[in-house]
């Protein structure tokens, strides 16, 4: 009998991956370019599966490659274990990997083995007590991508998948440690993954240290750059710029709907005042009665919601939205 094409409940084949052909274009070309990208979905939405194929479309571009599950690992030390474990792994010559992490682990002192059933190699770090020892293993090993691109001369594709896990380990210095490391690595691509969108979601807020990440401005002229490019133009035009943006809106409507429905009612009308007011005399009759609010005390308690979960920050006498792009989706599609 034919085999049942219809492959569910774990990363698909190759052979049984389907359609998503402009996602994982877009993905493979940013991560062969060195950028940093957050993919965000529910869970069973296909991101696993997407992200295996970008990676598999980086190592046919002469990329390293290297797939990690964060939520694998019970503790910070076990997750860098395992990191640097597969980081090293991409060299298959069990010799050469051990003097790899001679000469890139050797401040760290690294416990090195090979797994007789397996012919695997088993990496530990047993001097590592304290949590200053742990802060040296984690700047250690989360530079080493951009030493391993270097040694070889290549470029590297790095998937951290279940990426909300880490906040979990050792409070958010993980994320200060990562993000100081990955901004200097030029020659690798990152792709953080995870599936609960509102962990990812505060991953970015403006007290964070991925906040902006790509910058607004820098985001919008990336990808720009390369719609123009696919269309094998060489200039753009505002016009294009507007196609642009729509289509990074509709990438982004189901993060963006998935906030709007986490607002009350109040908070909802505050913040679409915010947004057509350009953030100004909100509290103002006129702009209560423009926007159907409620009473000054009420539009006050709902910005001041807004601010602490880092949806609107107050500039002056003004409020701005943090995140440019949900301001321009609440402006073009609420009421």
């Amino acid at each position: 009998m034919p085999q049942n094409p219809f492959v569910y409940g774990e990363v698909v084949p190759a052979a049984a991956f389907v359609d998503r052909e402009a996602e994982l274009d877009r993905l493979s070309a940013d991560l062969l370019a060195g950028q940093k990208v957050f993919l965000i979905s529910p869970r069973r939405y296909g991101k696993s599966s997407l992200v295996r194929q970008a990676l598999r479309s980086a190592a046919r571009g002469g990329a390293l490659t290297v797939d990690v599950t964060v939520s694998s690992y019970s503790s910070y030390v076990a997750f860098l274990e395992g990191y640097a474990r597969s980081l090293v792994s991409v060299e298959t010559r069990l010799d050469r990997a051990r003097t790899w992490l001679r000469d890139l682990l050797g401040a760290v002192r690294p416990e090195v083995r090979i797994d007789d059933a397996g012919g695997r190699l088993e990496l530990s770090f047993p001097s590592i007590r304290t949590d200053r020892d742990v802060s040296r293993l984690a700047g250690e090993v989360f530079a080493l991508p951009g030493r391993i691109a270097e040694a070889r001369g290549r470029r590297m594709t790095i998937a951290l998948d279940e990426f909300q896990a880490i906040g979990a380990f050792n409070g958010g210095s993980v994320e200060h440690a990562l993000r100081a490391a990955v901004q200097h690595q030029r020659q690798v691509g990152y792709v953080f993954s995870g599936s609960e969108p509102s962990l990812m979601e505060r991953m970015l807020g403006r007290s964070r240290p991925f906040y902006n990440l790509p910058y607004d401005v820098q985001r919008l002229a990336h990808e720009l750059w390369d719609d123009t490019r696919a269309d094998g133009r060489r200039t753009a035009g505002l016009e294009d710029l507007h196609v642009t943006l729509k289509r990074l809106l509709g990438e982004h409507q189901t993060l963006f709907e998935g906030t709007w429905q986490r607002l009350t009612l109040a908070q909802r009308g505050a913040l679409r005042a915010a947004v057509l007011e350009e953030g100004r005399e909100l509290l103002s009759a006129d702009v209560r009665a423009r926007y159907r609010l409620s009473g000054a005390s009420t539009v006050q308690a709902s910005l001041a919601a807004l601010v602490r979960e880092d949806v609107l920050a107050r500039e002056g006498d003004r409020y701005v939205v943090v995140d440019s792009l949900f301001r321009e989706w609440v402006a073009r599609q609420t009421f």
